[in-house]
Formats: structure tokens, sequence, C-alpha cells
């Protein structure tokens, strides 16, 4: 018998493996380049799609609110106290003020040799805010109000103390004609009503009548509410005290001013409404890590951050002057001798938003164009009521 010949199994040579290790090397490489280039695309989409989100939700309110500017406001602009050589000021809460720093003072008329503020129901601010690019230069801010058509104050008289600080609201038996009531209502809410009542914070407009008969005269004043409380029972009813303590984050309540207080209105009866004070400005240091925010702050509540990363806002107002118009004016028209109650327009020339760093590959950006129609002013300039 032939014997067979029991041949060993070789493994790979070193050639073989050496070439095996590159070819796997390479492939390695193309996955890993690809899997990373995925994850840039992800990152690239996810952030555009939440710059996005943020843009529509800051723009959606930046725009509703220049919109409603003036609304209820009847054309009047606001005297505010004066003669006491304290201005009154917004952008500032019970913590502090917090508008690059610092609070704004409501722009002033000189009226018989005393600067008297006034609440307009728009008011700019041309580089108010804080600068974060040197080139840009200071950021813009925006203040707008309008009537709280929502919260029923209006169907509660209101009388004053002697002193000007404390106004007791009474529910009106019957309801007056203006207090009209929603369907899903019985009766108005409570002044103290916990989702929509008065708070610490809030702005008044009182408008009351002051004597009777031939002599009777109007006045309106604004304060700042600092407490809510239970009065005594009025005709079955609750009436509340609600004080406007001196003091107040905005310099609103002034007992010892010579005009524009309450004080100057506590002999008058009438009635109140809220008003919505909102300043739209960018702040750095009410976000994560110091990130720059768009901030909404409502009279004088806390500010509440819209967007983060907006990074630059600038505005400009076209304003009607006797039958012109003056177009794109940073300060409001104020270098023209034209005051906030003639604005029509207002532009909206770069509202920047970036995204988050991504390494060293810098930020994904968006920039909002828009102009908006403050339709109360426009209707009240352009349409006026002989």
């Amino acid at each position: 018998m032939r014997e067979r010949t029991q041949v060993g199994s070789q493994g790979f040579s070193l050639l073989e493996m050496m070439i095996s290790l590159a070819l796997g090397g390479i492939i390695l490489g193309a996955a890993v380049s690809m899997f990373s280039r995925g994850m840039n695309a992800t990152w690239t989409i996810s952030q555009r799609a939440e710059m996005q989100q943020d843009y529509r939700a800051a723009s959606n309110l930046l725009v509703k609110d220049i919109g409603l500017a003036g609304s209820g406001l009847d054309n009047a602009v606001i005297a505010l106290p004066s003669g006491t050589g304290k201005l009154p000021i917004y952008g500032c809460d019970a913590t502090g003020c917090h508008i690059n720093g610092g609070g704004v003072a409501f722009p002033t008329e000189n009226v018989s040799g005393t600067n008297v503020p006034y609440l307009y129901g728009l008011i700019p601010g041309n580089k108010f805010g804080p600068t974060l690019n040197a080139a840009q230069g200071p950021t813009d801010i925006v203040t707008v109000a309008y009537v709280d058509n929502n919260f029923l104050l209006n169907c509660y008289d209101v009388s004053f103390d002697v002193t000007g600080t404390i106004a007791t609201f009474t529910l009106q038996k019957p309801l007056p004609v203006t207090c009209v009531l929603p369907p899903n209502l019985t009766a108005p809410q409570p002044i103290n009503d916990p989702v929509v009542g008065l708070t610490p914070g809030d702005l008044v407009w009182f408008q009351v009548t002051i004597g009777s008969g031939a002599t009777a005269s109007s006045g309106s004043a604004v304060g700042e509410v600092t407490n809510v409380a239970l009065g005594p029972l009025v005709n079955g009813n609750n009436s509340y005290k609600v004080t406007f303590a001196a003091g107040d984050p905005l310099n609103i309540n002034q007992p010892a001013a010579t005009a524009g207080n309450i004080l100057a209105i506590a002999k008058g009866t009438g009635t109140g409404t809220r008003l919505q004070l909102i300043t739209y400005y960018i702040d750095t240091t009410a976000c994560f890590n110091n990130t720059p925010c768009l901030m909404r702050r409502v009279s004088g509540h806390p500010g509440v951050p819209v967007a983060e990363n907006v990074v630059y806002l600038k505005l400009t107002y076209d304003l009607f002057n006797n039958g012109a118009t003056l177009v794109a004016q940073d300060d409001g028209g104020a270098s023209q001798g034209l005051t906030p109650s003639q604005i029509t327009k207002v532009t909206i020339q770069h509202m920047s938003i970036r995204s988050q760093m991504h390494g060293v590959k810098g930020f994904e950006s968006f920039d909002l164009q828009t102009s908006v129609s403050a339709r109360n002013l426009t209707f009240k300039n352009e349409y006026p009521i002989d």
C-alpha cells in the first residue's frame, strides 16, 4: 500500500496580512468618514430645525404685540407723574433693572418748563440694548402698550383713599354696557383671580370723572400694583383693596408728584383697565451660560426668554406727519421733532439668531426682515376723525 503524505495547513503570509490590514483600514476610514459626515449633516439639520422653531415662536410674538400697539388706548398719550425729578422707567422688576444692566426712562416732552414723561402705544429704543458685535453696534429694544381686554377690570367701580395709594374696586350693579362677558363667563373675574387677576407688577390705567354737572372734569393716571387684598362685602359682593405704594420698581407710584399721579385724580370715581406694557430686548445674563436671549418683559414682571441665541435686533420706523410719510427712522422720528404717537409702521431690519457652537466649525444662522403695521396707530394717523 502506498503511504499518503500529510501536508500541514498553512496561514497567511506576511504580505497577505499587510494587504488585508491596508484594505481593512481603508474601508474602516471610509466608514468613519461617512459616519462623521452623517453626524455633521444630522447636527446641521437639527440646528436649522430648532432655529426655525425658535424663530417662528419669537417672530410670531413680536409681530403680534407690535400689531396691537395702542389698542384700547383710544388714541391717548398718557402723562405719567412729573415734578419730582424722579422719572418713571421700564425694564425693571422687584429684583432690579435688566435692559443692558439698567432701566429706561419713558420719553419726555417739555411742558411749561417741566419734563413730562409720557406712555405711548409704541416706544422705540434705538441702540438701548447691549453690544454683541462691535461692527454692528448696540442692539435695539422696542416697547408697546395696549389694553388687556381679557381681564374685565372695567366692570368694577373704583374709588381712592385720600393718599392716592389705595384703590377700592367694587363690582358695578347692574353691569355697564361696556362690560361685555364672553360666552364662557357668567360674571366678571374676581380682582384677585389666581389666573388672570391683578398681581404686583401689573399696570392699571384709571379713567375717572371728578365732580358732577357742568363743572365735572375727566382725569386719568397709571399706577403699578404693589398689593391686592380683599375688602368688605358690598351689596353681597367682595370688594378689593389694591395698593399702589411708592417705591415700586417702575417709579410710577409717586404720591408726591405735582401732576400725573393717582393722587391728582383721587377725588374722582370711574373705572380702570389693565395695561400690558411689553418690552422686547436682548439680555446676555438671563439665560444659561450667558447665552444671549431675546426677552419679553410685561410691565413690572420678570422678563421671560422668547428665544435663545438671538444676537442682533435692529428696527426702523415710518411716521405720518401732516399728510407726508417719513420712512426708515432709526430713532422713531425723535431727531425730526416727531413723537412716537406718529408711528404707523415698524420694520424689523434684522433679528439675527444663531445655532449652538459646533466645535470649531462655527454657527448656523438666520436673519429675519419684515414690516409690521401698528394698526391702531396707523388708523389714528392716516384716517383721523375730525
